[in-house]
């Protein structure tokens, strides 16, 4: 039978401890949301249309205001819908 000082893991085992959020722009060094490009904000949205808050995506302040724009103007050009029964 296998003891606790037997069992070893490939990597180290975080139970109840989440991965840090991140801002993906801050990351990744992208200064420009474009609002041409709706796959890249299919991710900030859910299944009904609405936009998903910071807390959520991990994005600072200054990006979520840019994304939220972007959202914006998408859905005016008729690039994204203003709302929807799964969108995904």
């Amino acid at each position: 039978m296998a003891t606790s000082k037997n069992v070893r893991f490939l990597r180290t085992v975080n139970i109840g401890k989440a991965e840090k959020k991140f801002c993906r722009f801050k990351k990744y060094n992208i200064k420009f949301v474009d609002y041409k490009n709706p796959d890249f904000l299919m991710s900030f949205i859910n299944e009904q249309g609405k936009l998903l808050p910071r807390r959520i995506t991990g994005n600072s302040l200054k990006y979520q205001r840019k994304v939220a724009q972007a959202v914006k103007r998408a859905r005016h050009l008729a690039l994204l819908p203003y709302q929807t029964d799964l969108l995904k």
